[in-house]
């Protein structure tokens, strides 16, 4: 195994044994949770570095999220959805889909679970009846193409697709979107989230690029928007291009992290268009980002991605750093001093 420089963070004990699909942080405590296509769901206490609690699917788990620090909810290829009870050790299933669920998001401003499928639909769950389909499930929504990535933040949800559509949807009215857009980017997306501030939302792709995006349909907001290229690196002449797999905003200060298959985490600055921070190579692919409910921790995970094939790779790994300030926090604009 390649050693791994300290400043990577601390590795938590008993991570996954095959690939880390994501991870989150609890808006509550530091609280982890991480799926992976083990067909497993752990919840770690990342501070105290201890696995609290561990739970098995039918088939490999490609997305999780927290409801409070005593439960949470899972999306897995068997194409089932299920509620994860932490204090109880238990789960049960929430409803199903025809294909793999590949995105789950609890929404805290409808107390809904919104789910995404392969099966190219949209699916909102409500978590407090009993389990079963035809008792839990508000509502059906077709999608252009399978669903590959969503994030949610206040009553807006972004639903990212494959054919590079993105659809805005309003929470409180789901019967179209909003918004139907196709991504800035020339090739398949990868990774979408939405700004804390709630004016917009970043996408990343195979291509090595961010988008920078904005609700605002007006000229002016829409001038604002803009897309740049990262993880990326120059060879013998020749631009070798990384897929971006993971995008985290800081809470306090909202710029964002960026994890590729280069193995890096970068810091960016969206506002001032800058990079604030590179941190030392992880040993695989980036496959996950998080930062906890403060901004003080930064959860990795290092998790072969399989972009070249099968072939020897590095153990899975989740790193958990300490941030300081000066990695993320938006350092001032320069301005001339003033002439005496």
């Amino acid at each position: 195994m390649t050693a791994v420089p300290q400043v990577a963070g601390r590795e938590l004990l008993n991570s996954p044994s095959d690939g880390i699909s994501n991870l989150r942080f609890s808006n509550h405590s530091d609280h982890l949770l991480v799926s992976s296509w083990d067909k497993s769901v752990r919840l770690y206490d990342a501070s105290a570095n201890v696995l609290r609690g561990e739970f098995m699917h039918g088939g490999p788990v490609l997305d999780c999220c927290f409801h409070d620090d005593s439960s949470g909810f899972s999306a897995s290829a068997d194409n089932t959805v299920r509620r994860l009870v932490f204090s109880l050790g238990k789960e049960d299933i929430l409803g199903r889909h025809d294909a793999p669920v590949r995105c789950i998001e609890y929404s805290y401003a409808t107390g809904q679970v919104i789910t995404g499928s392969w099966d190219k639909t949209l699916k909102c769950w409500d978590p407090r009846g009993a389990s079963g389909q035809e008792r839990t499930i508000v509502g059906t929504y077709a999608q252009p193409e399978r669903i590959y990535s969503m994030s949610l933040v206040g009553n807006r949800l972004v639903v990212a697709t494959a054919g590079r559509h993105v659809n805005v949807y309003d929470l409180r009215n789901m019967s179209q979107p909003e918004q139907r857009k196709e991504s800035s980017l020339k090739y398949q997306t990868r990774c979408v989230r939405c700004y804390p501030n709630g004016t917009g939302y970043a996408l990343s792709s195979v291509e090595g690029r961010i988008a920078m995006e904005f609700f605002d349909l007006s000229e002016a907001g829409q001038s604002k928007k803009y897309a740049f290229k990262c993880h990326r690196k120059s060879e013998a002449g020749r631009d070798i291009v990384y897929p971006v797999n993971a995008i985290a905003f800081h809470p306090i200060y909202g710029t964002f992290a960026t994890g590729g298959c280069d193995g890096y985490v970068n810091v960016w600055d969206g506002n001032n268009k800058k990079r604030l921070y590179q941190y030392s190579k992880y040993p695989t692919s980036i496959a996950a980002l998080s930062f906890s409910r403060d901004g003080r921790l930064l959860a990795v995970a290092s998790s072969y991605t399989y972009e070249e094939g099968d072939k020897p790779h590095e153990p899975d790994a989740i790193f958990v750093r300490s941030v300081n300030e000066v990695e993320v926090k938006p350092k001032p604009k320069a301005y001339p001093n003033p002439t005496t």
